[in-house]
């Protein structure tokens, strides 16, 4: 078995995180593989001692990989699946963070479940991406023109509010007089969308949402739509540039710039257990049943 790890050295708890990690791969004779520069902060903090092979792209990963190991939050796995794209290597999401509904694998949990992982006693779940095109022609995002939570176009350089006309699959939606659009996945919809007003989708549900933002309009609700949707904006304001952003990575484009939006032609796996299932973590994150009257 073959195993790459991926994190951020933000947390204060990621050093006992990856020294179990990685004694407990090492006991079970599973090949290991660290991202370049994750790596590299590990040997300077003196966290891992060893040289091991290492990878720093796409390009270096292959079906070789059993799966890959995220330490950190649910930032950590975006940035993970950039890596990933779309050679299909499940992701185990290690929690080093607080809020997590991807990286659902606590401190406590972590050799039980990879031991779950040796004996492959687990759920793949499969989560949809956006792909993003424009018009004209931008190249920014490059082959990263894909988005596991969300795309989000949003204002710049104002306090103003711009304006997004929307339509799905050519026919004209409504004009939105907002700060911004926010077009999730299931998965993103307990992130950047939930916090404004969208819904909780489930991860298997063929659906996107469409939430805007602060919006001028009270009665500009969010729009859960079917995921075979394309969708295009078109964004006018008094500023010359807007905002979209694929997840963690933004650019500023021209304001005559058209963006469409549409599911992408891979998906992303992630590793469930049992233990930690997406309903689990919803009731623990968003303390469902907590009132005392439940």
């Amino acid at each position: 078995m073959k195993i790459a790890i991926f994190g951020q050295y933000y947390q204060n708890n990621t050093a006992e995180i990856v020294t179990k990690v990685v004694a407990f791969l090492e006991a079970n004779t599973i090949s290991i593989a660290f991202e370049r520069s994750f790596l590299e902060i590990l040997q300077e903090k003196n966290i891992v001692k060893n040289d091991y092979p290492s990878f720093s792209s796409y390009a270096e990963l292959d079906a070789n990989f059993d799966a890959l190991i995220s330490i950190g939050g649910d930032g950590t796995i975006l940035k993970a699946a950039t890596f990933i794209r779309d050679k299909n290597i499940p992701i185990i999401g290690i929690n080093a963070g607080r809020l997590g509904f991807l990286a659902t694998v606590q401190y406590e949990n972590i050799e039980p479940l990879l031991q779950k992982v040796i004996q492959k006693e687990y759920i793949i779940s499969k989560r949809s991406l956006l792909s993003v095109r424009t018009n004209p022609e931008y190249d920014n995002f490059n082959e990263l023109d894909f988005a596991l939570n969300e795309v989000t176009v949003a204002r710049k350089d104002t306090t103003s509010m711009i304006t997004i006309d929307t339509s799905l699959n050519n026919e004209y939606l409504t004009s939105y007089w907002a700060d911004g659009l926010i077009i999730s996945t299931p998965t993103g919809s307990t992130g950047y969308s939930l916090s404004c007003g969208g819904p909780v989708l489930t991860p298997k549900v063929a659906s996107f949402v469409v939430t805007p933002m602060a919006p001028h309009n009270l009665n500009a609700r969010p729009l859960v739509i079917t995921d075979d949707t394309e969708i295009s904006l078109k964004v006018s304001g008094r500023e010359e540039q807007f905002l979209i952003s694929l997840d963690s990575r933004i650019a500023a484009v021209s304001i005559d710039t058209t963006v469409y939006i549409k599911k992408a032609s891979f998906t992303i796996s992630i590793i469930e257990f049992k233990e930690e299932t997406f309903l689990t973590t919803i009731r623990k994150k968003l303390l469902w049943g907590a009132d005392k009257r439940n």
